[in-house]
């Protein structure tokens, strides 16, 4: 049984906390004690870190929201791009400090990036860097769009030269009906895919849940 999950994703908005917050449900409906955690997030306005608290909410609202989300800044931009603009820096410290106080807490800590694995969090540190730190396999999450064979195939090279660990991939349809262009393309990805496809989630109403067996929690729960 893993540690717990890096889910991260081929672009932004490609629906990680969607698949993040599905995963930390699936699991806890399995009997794991999961915790959710989404490091940094940009984009925060007064309602608060929307992505960190859907993920706190999955988990059972039992954590504090400085340990599920530490880092916070409200230009919708890369990390290290947010936190310049408020003449700071991501505090990588304090992203280690709260993950080792959820490691403590529960058996399975479930942790979403921000934007792809690339983005910078700061100088010479991306999120991959952060992923193989915390040692977690990751989720890549991929948009049924025009591109993303493309999209997909690269994250998965990158992950794969940086050393990192893959549990699969789940691909995440959330621009609505696709053309029939568009469907013979994902059709494409799903067979270059083969076994990494671990999930695949409709298109949904706003706030509508996840299904619980669109992820293939049998699948995953064999990582290492």
């Amino acid at each position: 049984m893993t540690r717990g999950f890096f889910v991260t994703g081929t672009d932004t908005g490609v629906g990680k906390t969607l698949v993040a917050c599905a995963l930390v449900r699936g699991l806890r409906a399995r009997g794991l004690d999961v915790g959710g955690m989404k490091p940094i997030e940009t984009g925060v306005g007064e309602a608060g870190p929307q992505d960190a608290l859907a993920l706190r909410a999955a988990a059972g609202d039992r954590d504090p929201l400085d340990d599920v989300c530490p880092q916070r800044f409200a230009l919708a931009a890369a990390p290290s791009v947010a936190a310049a603009a408020e003449a700071r820096r991501v505090e990588l410290w304090a992203i280690r400090r709260a993950h080792q106080r959820l490691e403590a807490r529960h058996g399975c800590v479930v942790v979403e990036g921000a934007g792809g694995l690339l983005v910078p969090i700061a100088e010479g540190f991306s999120m991959a860097d952060l992923a193989r730190e915390l040692e977690l396999p990751l989720l890549v999450v991929a948009r049924a769009a025009l591109g993303t064979i493309n999209h997909t195939l690269l994250t998965l090279e990158a992950s794969v030269a940086r050393g990192l660990s893959v549990a699969g991939v789940v691909i995440c349809h959330s621009t609505g009906v696709l053309a029939p262009a568009d469907a013979a393309n994902l059709a494409g990805l799903r067979r270059a895919l083969g076994v990494a496809l671990v999930g695949e989630i409709p298109s949904l109403a706003a706030g509508a849940p996840v299904a619980g067996d669109v992820l293939d929690l049998d699948r995953l729960l064999e990582q290492p």
